[in-house]
């Protein structure tokens, strides 16, 4: 067994940086700048992110999801309802995003409220599925034990047979969510654990300050 300190892994922090001076005042767009420069630096699975939800007994969980949208209203991704995640956005209507983008080594942490997207919107990504992502929408039991894969893909050919020859509707327990941000904090990697951390909080007045965070 080849053995490895991970306290001595490399990290490359050439020509990184993040300053007040470069700060736009709005966190979206410095989110936009960076998620484009995560695109053209061809990052591996720029739109995944890791959601944390919250239980009523205060127990966190998370999961990696795909960002299916976001502009000055927040960010967009689709589920099912009934999964644990939906489960406790339902009772606790909080979220945090983490996006980390390792070339670049940056990530992004977005904490805000959830809210459930329109039946109209909803119905309108769900449209643009491919059929049998759609199918398994109905098919899947999110987050249950289930018997085996045998179960799913029993449940899979019967609501391919109910759905042949017409377009799927979207399930009625499947459908899109929205965080709203009050806070981001954008992490810049930097040598020697000098990392650059600044901190966007929006006021009660609508208006976002901006603090450095020691790393």
């Amino acid at each position: 067994m080849v053995k490895l300190s991970l306290q001595t892994l490399p990290r490359d922090y050439r020509n990184r940086g993040l300053t007040e001076k470069n700060l736009p005042p709005n966190p979206f767009q410095l989110f936009q700048k960076w998620f484009k420069e995560a695109l053209k630096a061809q990052t591996l699975d720029v739109t995944a992110f890791t959601l944390a939800t919250v239980s009523v007994t205060g127990k966190p969980s998370q999961r990696t999801l795909l960002l299916k949208g976001f502009d000055t209203k927040g960010f967009v991704f689709f589920t099912n309802y009934e999964s644990l995640k939906g489960v406790e956005i339902a009772k606790k209507k909080v979220g945090s995003m983490l996006f980390y983008w390792a070339t670049l080594v940056r990530q992004v942490r977005i904490e805000g409220k959830v809210e459930k997207l329109s039946p109209k919107d909803s119905d309108q990504y769900f449209a643009l599925r491919p059929r049998l992502n759609q199918i398994s929408s109905w098919a899947s039991v999110q987050s249950r034990v289930i018997s085996g894969r045998k179960f799913f893909e029993d449940r899979m050919e019967k609501y391919e047979k109910e759905f042949s020859g017409r377009p799927v509707p979207r399930p009625p327990h499947w459908g899109g969510y929205r965080l709203v941000p009050s806070e981001f904090e954008f992490w810049y990697g930097r040598a020697n654990r000098l990392h650059d951390r600044l901190r966007y909080r929006l006021s009660s007045s609508g208006k976002w300050s901006i603090d450095r965070l020691s790393p």
